[in-house]
Formats: structure tokens, C-alpha cells, sequence
């Protein structure tokens, strides 16, 4: 029997569909006007006046719409290491894991704004300025927001490290391939840096990244617990 469509479209429909609707989403995002799309589907705080619950899941579909490359790198990346998931686990079971880390890294995005609202209220223009500085945390609380794909997709760089921990990677400036057990850890232990230690300016969703990739890991190392193979 012949198969129709491309290689992406019979082997990795979820990938495909998946970066297909964060393209759709991202330009909606750019084009639809008279109603916010960003504000909308973003994750603000549960205390917040703008929080919504369809917001736990809507914002890893959504992308910063003035920053091309922000959605650019992680459809990358989602292509890169979601395929070789999906095909390594099946479609049904790669989608389940990729909205389990996504709604796993909302969860810690929540759990997370009050202490990443207290950092930037302390080197905030308003506090310095003389306003009192648990009045500017507040105001930053509810006007905090999230969205990103980010989250979801180091969940799944996270379990392709745990599962192919050998496999040589290529990182951008660095002339020699580095194993993935290696290069994925060092951008968790970045992500923690920067989000313990967030500096001025700096507006990534460093926890997001941290809560995706913890459940990512703990839910394949679940699924693995009966499978003792090394892979490469």
C-alpha cells in the first residue's frame, strides 16, 4: 500500500501538528486585532485578576510575538528532540508526555511567581523611585505573565538525555561534539542559576524550563523503570 505526505507527516504527526499550531497561534498573536490573544492565553498568577483556568495549558502554545527568534529555537528544538521521541515512543505516547511536562511546568511557573515578582520588584525603577517595596511586588504579581513552549519541550530534552545520554551533540560555538549527558544538564544548572539569581532585564522563564524538565525526568524514569537498556 503506498503512503502519502512527507517523511515528517507519516513518522512524527504530532511534532508536525504541534509546531504547525504554534505557527498558527504565533501569528494570530501578530495579526488579530481587537482582541488580545497574548493576554489572554499567557499564564498570570492564580491571585491575579487576568488569571484564567485555560491559561495552565494555552500559554505553551503561545510565543512572545515581538521576538521572532523566541518561537523560531523552540520549534528547533521541538523538531530536533521531538522527533526522535515520538518516534521512539509513538505518537499517543509522546503527545501525553509533552502536555504532562507543559502543564507540569505551569504548575511550578505558579509556585515560582512570588519569589521571581520579589526579584524584580527589588531592582525595580518604581522601588527605587521610593515606592514601598511590598507594594511593588503586588503590582508586579498581577500583572506577571508567562507563555512559551519552552517548558514542555525540555521535558522532552530531558528524557531523550536520560534515555540516549551518549548521543554526541553539536552546540552553537563549540567546534566538538559534547554528549547530550553533558550539554542538557549544564542548561538545567543555567536555568537555575538564572532563575535564583534573575538579572535585571533578563525575562526568561528559566523555572518554567526547571519544572519541565524535573517532570520530564521523573515521568521517564517511570515509564523506564522496567527497562534496564543503554542507549546511545
Amino acid at each position: 500500500m503506498a503512503q502519502y505526505g512527507s517523511s515528517m507527516q507519516r513518522t512524527t504527526p504530532i511534532v508536525l501538528n504541534l509546531i504547525i499550531i504554534n505557527v498558527l497561534v504565533y501569528l494570530a498573536q501578530r495579526m488579530i486585532t481587537g482582541f488580545d490573544v497574548t493576554e489572554w492565553g499567557s499564564l498570570h498568577y492564580y491571585q491575579s485578576s487576568l488569571f484564567k483556568p485555560h491559561q495552565i495549558i494555552t500559554n505553551m502554545f503561545l510565543h512572545d510575538p515581538n521576538s521572532f527568534t523566541h518561537i523560531l529555537f523552540n520549534m528547533f528544538m521541538l523538531w530536533m528532540f521531538g522527533s526522535i521521541m515520538e518516534r521512539y515512543w509513538g505518537s499517543k505516547r509522546f503527545l501525553l508526555f509533552y502536555l504532562i511536562c507543559g502543564v507540569g511546568a505551569s504548575i511550578v511557573i505558579e509556585l515560582t511567581i512570588p519569589f521571581s515578582v520579589s526579584q524584580m520588584a527589588s531592582t525595580s525603577p518604581e522601588y527605587a523611585a521610593g515606592m514601598p517595596l511590598d507594594q511593588v511586588i503586588a503590582g508586579y504579581r498581577d500583572q506577571y505573565s508567562a507563555l512559551g513552549a519552552s517548558g514542555a519541550i525540555m521535558g522532552v530534552m530531558a528524557a531523550f538525555t536520560y534515555l540516549f545520554p551518549n548521543t554526541k551533540l553539536y552546540i552553537m560555538f563549540i567546534p566538538i561534539p559534547i554528549a547530550a549527558k553533558y550539554v542538557i544538564p549544564g542548561f538545567v544548572l543555567i536555568d537555575l542559576f538564572g532563575g535564583l539569581y534573575q538579572f535585571k532585564g533578563d525575562n526568561i522563564g528559566h523555572f518554567a524550563h526547571l519544572g519541565g524538565a524535573i517532570i520530564g525526568l521523573i515521568l521517564v524514569i517511570i515509564w523506564n523503570k522496567t527497562n534496564r537498556k543503554t542507549f546511545y
